[in-house]
């Protein structure tokens, strides 16, 4: 700042440059240089009125200012005359600072439990732009290193719900929509988005893709036939009336598709959820049949031919219309395949497709809400499927999309108060759904007394609960326990990776778990110390001490609760995070001194 405190004639005679003499331009790029910060500027802008002038909020200088802290914010600036990037900087960085704030705090609320349902209240009512609040959240998530687990675990619940609240708030206004104005393609983006909320997808993304392809189906076009209508006017404004040059249309995207492209139905891994997503069906190129029908249908109708959705049962089909436009009769109708190849079916031959006859109303068009309540459909089969996930969260999001559709279907609405009590979590939200489903349909009330009565013995658990039960190493009671959280571990018999995060001086499971998992065909049986671990594939176990050992080549844990428990990992261990040192508060010096130990000796 020496240049800016000697503003004036720099040397003695007066006859040198100050910083204030220099041309507005070269001032404005020595202010903008990115190795002065905002506190420079601010101190600058206090020297003279010219440099104040230089520095003022609506200015080149502070909008530079904002794009060096925040690149990824200034797409939310379509017009940026008349912004105050003063203002705008010190509003995101005091959305930073609410940011961190609530992070912090989250550790120390919900460590023992999962986030309740109003565990998000004071997150709803911020004062600040949510895009600037999400942003210092991904701040938190992309930070570099293996330090603040603890952060970006909370931060990442955080940013998940924020997006799904904005996401579902999406989908409702897309639903409330005239029928013609619901795109199959936003549709399908938003359950998308929805069931990843952390990955960067959005509409314009996804349609430039598909509009790309429609681009390449154009260039087969046009050497086939240079006069296709298709080809005179743009994206979703034309319309081509004859069935030939339809069928021309119908081919190009063929050639495209499945032989340029090499797009295939995923027969191999047809139970994947991947096959759902419409953005990983344009980076793999392989999908199921209704994600490849809405692919096909898009392109198909930014190049003038309408293509309509038929819920066909076990195999999502498109029908193209051969006859009289609005025909009633199925065998006016082509019927395409588009995880077959686009191959065009007759009626006869879908029926050869799914091995069966079925009635005409199988055959007919549906609604945009009716293809996304089949697509939800299958996530929540895939989600009943899940085995590794023991947070069922495909099914939980799937059921938060097919409720936002149908809020009153009984049938989900048991589904989703069964599946948060089996998972323990958000008992008062289990006490509203099973109000709404008694008040929609009293035939029910012998399942939801059960449960009813179920979850407010667990409210009254809960409040009865005292603090975090202290383990220390020196009662005599622990004397077997052998290993300290956050070692580094190996499975003698399965071989799996995990880290220690809790532990018992004896099997605390009861009677038939002991049973069901054989533990009593162990040498020391039950009476040995248990491990609570994470492990590399995302499960949780409770293994039995004479099954673990020691891990010569430690390596980070890849598993979705590392930062619940951790703050940092060493490169030989993990360091607790405050939250569970204070249940094992002489376990932190016993891991560092066992990991010197085993790793220096190991060295020599």
């Amino acid at each position: 700042m020496a240049a800016a405190q000697g503003a004036g004639p720099a040397g003695p005679g007066g006859g040198g440059t100050g910083l204030t003499d220099l041309p507005g331009e070269l001032l404005e790029l020595i202010l903008c240089c990115d190795v002065l910060g905002a506190a420079d500027i601010g101190r600058v802008s206090c020297t003279c009125r010219r440099l104040r002038e230089a520095c003022q909020p609506r200015g080149k200088v502070w909008r530079e200012r904002f794009r060096l802290r925040w690149p990824s914010l200034l797409k939310y600036y379509s017009h940026t005359d008349g912004v105050s990037w003063l203002e705008e900087y010190k509003a995101r960085h005091n959305a930073g600072l609410e940011a961190q704030r609530i992070v912090a705090s989250f550790s120390k609320r919900f460590f023992s439990e999962h986030v309740p349902c109003d565990g998000f209240s004071d997150i709803e009512t911020l004062g600040c732009p949510s895009h600037f609040f999400e942003d210092e959240l991904m701040c938190i998530l992309n930070m570099e290193g293996r330090k603040g687990l603890t952060w970006k675990y909370y931060a990442k619940k955080i940013l998940y719900f924020l997006r799904q609240q904005n996401i579902l708030k999406n989908l409702k206004e897309y639903l409330q929509r005239p029928t013609e104005r619901q795109s199959f393609l936003e549709g399908a983006v938003l359950i998308d988005q929805y069931c990843n909320p952390l990955s960067d997808i959005c509409l314009k993304s996804v349609q430039a893709q598909v509009d790309d392809i429609a681009d390449k189906v154009r260039k087969v076009l046009r050497t086939k036939n240079p006069r296709h209508p298709s080809l005179a006017s743009k994206a979703g404004e034309v319309c081509v009336p004859e069935v030939e040059l339809q069928r021309q249309v119908l081919d190009a995207m063929n050639c495209v598709l499945y032989e340029q492209l090499k797009y295939k139905g995923n027969e191999l891994d047809y139970y994947n959820s991947l096959n759902s997503y419409i953005h990983q069906v344009l980076i793999r190129r392989t999908g199921i049949p209704i994600s490849l029908s809405v692919l096909y249908l898009t392109i198909a109708r930014q190049l003038g031919v309408k293509l309509e959705p038929v819920n066909f049962p076990s195999h999502f089909l498109l029908r193209w219309c051969q006859g009289k436009e609005g025909s009633t009769d199925i065998f006016d109708y082509t019927y395409i395949d588009a995880f077959g190849k686009g191959k065009q079916l007759t009626v006869k031959e879908c029926e050869y497709l799914i091995g069966h006859h079925v009635t005409e109303e199988f055959y007919g068009v549906v609604t945009s809400k009716e293809v996304l309540q089949r697509m939800v459909g299958n996530l929540l089969n895939l989600g009943k499927r899940e085995s590794t996930d023991q947070s069922y969260q495909l099914l939980r999001d799937s059921l938060d999309l097919y409720l936002a559709m149908y809020p009153d279907n009984v049938q989900h609405l048991m589904l989703q108060a069964r599946l948060y009590f089996h998972l323990g979590i958000w008992p008062e939200k289990v006490l509203d759904i099973l109000q709404h489903i008694q008040a929609l349909d009293p035939s029910q009330h012998g399942a939801v007394g059960y449960l009813v009565q179920h979850t407010l013995e667990h409210i009254e658990r809960r409040k009865e609960e005292v603090g975090p039960e202290v383990k220390q190493r020196s009662d005599e009671k622990h004397k077997e326990v052998c290993f300290s959280i956050g070692l580094i571990m190996k499975h003698r018999r399965y071989g799996y990776n995990c880290v220690i995060y809790g532990w018992d001086p004896a099997c605390m499971m009861g009677h038939e778990w002991i049973r069901n998992m054989n533990v009593h065909s162990l040498p020391h049986g039950p009476h040995q110390p248990f491990y609570n671990v994470l492990v590399e594939d995302g499960s949780c176990r409770y293994a039995a001490q004479e099954n673990l050992e020691y891990n010569s080549e430690p390596r980070e844990i890849p598993h979705p609760d590392i930062g619940r428990y951790f703050s940092e990992f060493t490169g030989l261990h993990y360091l607790a995070n405050t939250e569970l040192e204070i249940r094992y508060p002489e376990d932190l010096e016993l891991t560092r001194a066992t990991v010197q130990k085993i790793y220096s000796s190991g060295k020599e």
